[in-house]
């Protein structure tokens, strides 16, 4: 709520529109700014004409509740990596198509997305783009997180959010109705991108030498082996972002992927605590953690908060980082189960005859090459590095999990250690974690030549 000069309490929308108003009229505005109105924001017009301010005026607030309670779910849910990457991407593309209507710079992604079309006519009404963004967020979590705890959590997040929306109740009502219909237009869309055929697909792994096979201590049976089939956010088809074939399998002590297989073992046999460390720190187990796409989406929502940035800057933000690291995913997971690689642990017990050698980290139920945290993490990178340089950051994701936070010259300085982590925690050869960094990046690159921004107008 803000005070007339006569003390009497308004909403904070009447100011900001009467603001618009008057300045039209060459009087004198009131200074006021709203609840999620950036302190320097002015009330700008829309290009309809009309005088609700526009997307950029907000802050972050309302996204960044709703991508850190997504983290939380995910980790409750104990979704797997790629299932969590393809939540977070249609979470991000929801978000940015709910508030592009309320923008001046940016224009929609239908026809550069693969199958997305045009998404309903928002019309020429007046909307509260946090209360959009909050509708749109809610309705989309409500398709990718099903449990009955997750459901009633952001049922409250919700109302939580829409509480404090001090706007006139005809405002917030045709504000959710447009952010639910934009997350009802993307779902439709998620529901043909062969989720559906391929979770959980049956899978037997082809026997022979050199071959992935069901690990210890669970020998459990491969994750998502179908996950490349799932169709991409940008990239032409999973295989665009090829990272070529691993070292040819060989048990000579001579050959190159002998010689990986020793480094790992000797890495492990000699890790220095800060090794350890860092292979902690960026382990992000499933149901443990928020996975690693959630540690790039809590990265990214950091990134966010500290540089103070508008809500469309903020949305444009979560839905490349959302695409890169679902995106980055689909093409691991077809490199993966192209080429069914054997893991270390398998190789070190049979070949490097020790038997009771054990790796720091538990060995993930998949093949090798590449590297899923390599790929994702160059692909965030890229997308992370193109939106803000070469910035200096701290990141704080484990603070609540007691793991120190760990500071950054670069995104692309964050990605290389989260990249080695895996050869310290004894699940990665170098060269699935070397060729999956350029494959993620890659990846981010195809990300970020999608066309946010409208071109600028021919003068």
């Amino acid at each position: 709520m803000a005070r007339t000069p006569d003390g009497l309490r308004v909403p904070a929308l009447v100011v900001l529109i009467g603001a618009a108003l008057l300045a039209a009229c060459d009087r004198p505005a009131p200074t006021e700014t709203g609840e999620y109105l950036l302190p320097s924001a002015a009330a700008a017009s829309l290009p309809n004409g009309s005088p609700f301010p526009a997307a950029g005026t907000f802050g972050p607030d309302v996204a960044l509740d709703w991508f850190r309670l997504a983290y939380v779910l995910t980790q409750q849910e104990r979704l797997s990596p790629p299932v969590a990457s393809r939540a977070f991407g249609y979470l991000g593309v929801s978000l940015y198509e709910s508030i592009v209507p309320g923008t001046h710079e940016y224009q929609s992604l239908a026809g550069q997305l693969n199958g997305l079309g045009v998404a309903p006519n928002v019309g020429h009404g007046q909307f509260y783009w946090p209360a959009v963004a909050n509708a749109a967020l809610a309705a989309i979590m409500r398709r990718m997180y099903g449990s009955a705890a997750s459901q009633h959590r952001i049922g409250n997040l919700e109302a939580s959010l829409a509480a404090r929306f001090q706007v006139p109740p005809g405002i917030i009502v045709a504000s959710s109705k447009h952010g639910q219909k934009i997350a009802g237009f993307i779902h439709d869309w998620s529901t043909h991108d062969g989720f559906s055929e391929y979770h959980r697909c049956r899978y037997t792994p082809p026997a022979g030498e050199g071959l992935w096979q069901p690990t210890p201590p669970g020998f459990l049976d491969a994750v998502e082996p179908c996950w490349g089939r799932i169709r991409p956010f940008v990239l032409s088809s999973a295989g665009t972002c090829d990272a070529g074939s691993p070292p040819a399998y060989s048990a000579e002590a001579s050959s190159p992927f002998f010689q990986e297989a020793k480094e790992v073992h000797e890495t492990v046999e000699n890790l220095t605590p800060d090794q350890m460390a860092i292979a902690a720190f960026w382990s992000d187990d499933p149901g443990t953690t928020g996975t690693p796409p959630g540690h790039s989406m809590m990265l990214a929502a950091q990134i966010i908060e500290q540089q103070e940035l508008p809500l469309d800057v903020a949305a444009e933000t979560f839905a490349k980082v959302g695409i890169a690291t679902a995106d980055a995913f689909i093409a691991c997971w077809w490199t993966k189960f192209q080429h069914n690689l054997v893991r270390p642990i398998t190789y070190i017990h049979d070949v490097l005859a020790d038997p009771d050698w054990t790796a720091p980290l538990v060995t993930p139920p998949f093949p090798e090459y590449t590297s899923g945290h390599s790929v994702q993490s160059g692909a965030a990178a890229q997308v992370l590095t193109d939106l803000f340089g070469a910035l200096a950051f701290t990141d704080h994701t484990h603070d609540a999990r007691g793991l120190p936070a760990r500071s950054f010259d670069s995104f692309f300085d964050a990605a290389e250690e989260a990249a080695i982590s895996r050869l310290y925690g004894g699940i990665h050869f170098r060269s699935a974690i070397e060729r999956g960094l350029d494959q993620g990046s890659c990846v981010g690159r195809a990300v970020a030549a999608l066309r946010f921004r409208r071109a600028a107008p021919i003068r």
